[in-house]
């Protein structure tokens, strides 16, 4: 399969599809109706209320790594049947490797992605008895008038580089953060920041780069 070699920094960004959005919509109500679980935002207050858009994004960020790299599409919205997939979306085999994928999937008001910008993970998750983890995938959502819904498939975070310190920073709870925009916040516990500089790009097949809307990309 003919791959494209993308340098540090680049990023790739294809369009959404209705089936795409509808096949995560669906999954999200079934996941709402049966898997009564705890989410990991339940302690934060302006965020509960959120429920049903925060697992469509995760879920639609699914849906697109599995239809970009055919893969089975997710069959759940919230991991198995008691709401846990110890932290393992995908697992990718070759003949040399193995890598269990977490898709960590965001929305963002624009698809011009800065270096500086970040992915946070919670330290309670990457450290979480039993997961499954090697890989993390980093998708980042954004609506464009023109296009409607647009994917920014970011890349891959070594979840052991993460741990060894070779990558990102971890900021205990009740830091707080200033944003680009000059508003702030505090983590409500410990969090890696991983910068969007530091994520390896994906792979980019001669099928992905004949997906609707697909465009190589630079981080500014």
């Amino acid at each position: 399969m003919e791959q494209i070699v993308l340098t540090k920094g680049s990023y790739i960004q294809i369009s959404i599809g209705e089936n795409q959005r509808l096949f995560a919509r669906e999954l999200v109500e079934h996941s709402l109706r049966h898997h009564h679980v705890a989410n990991i935002w339940d302690k934060q207050n302006d965020k509960l209320s959120q429920t049903r858009m925060m697992r469509f994004t995760g879920s639609l960020g699914e849906v697109i790594f599995a239809d970009c790299y055919h893969l089975p599409r997710p069959t759940k919205s919230f991991g198995a049947t008691d709401g846990q997939d110890w932290g393992q979306d995908f697992l990718i085999k070759s003949d040399e490797h193995s890598f269990s994928v977490d898709i960590k999937s965001m929305k963002r008001r624009t698809g011009m992605l800065g270096s500086d910008y970040v992915l946070n993970i919670p330290s309670s998750q990457l450290h979480k008895a039993n997961s499954k983890t090697s890989h993390y995938f980093c998708i980042s959502f954004h609506q464009c008038p023109t296009e409607g819904t647009v994917a920014s498939l970011l890349g891959f975070i070594d979840k052991v580089a993460l741990e060894k310190g070779e990558i990102g920073n971890l900021y205990k709870s009740g830091t707080k953060r200033t944003r680009s925009d000059g508003t702030s916040f505090s983590f409500y516990e410990n969090t890696y920041e991983v910068l969007f500089r530091d994520i390896d790009p994906p792979v980019v097949t001669d099928y992905i780069s004949k997906l609707p809307g697909f465009r190589i990309c630079e981080l500014k």
